[in-house]
């Protein structure tokens, strides 16, 4: 789960109950750049919305290895 909020509070509106969603950017997660997200509605409609984050390096190097545990794990070389 990430910490995220809508870049235009507007965006909120465009969300439906039944949506998918893609991050079409989650492979360039970075401090103080916003993700992507593709919202794909039930009839093939799509919007796109931007989103907020506030995570630093080492907190998206957590989300990359599923946890800090796992990173210091694989730092640790165990």
């Amino acid at each position: 789960m990430l910490g995220l909020t809508f870049a235009n509070e507007s965006d909120y509106d465009l969300i439906q109950e039944d949506d998918t969603f893609n991050f079409t950017d989650l492979n360039a997660f970075a401090p103080d750049k916003q993700l992507t997200l593709e919202v794909v509605h039930a009839d093939g409609s799509k919007d796109v919305i931007k989103l907020n984050h506030t995570y630093n390096d080492a907190q998206i190097d957590w989300y990359n290895e599923g946890s800090a545990l796992n990173l210091i794990k694989k730092e640790n070389g165990a």
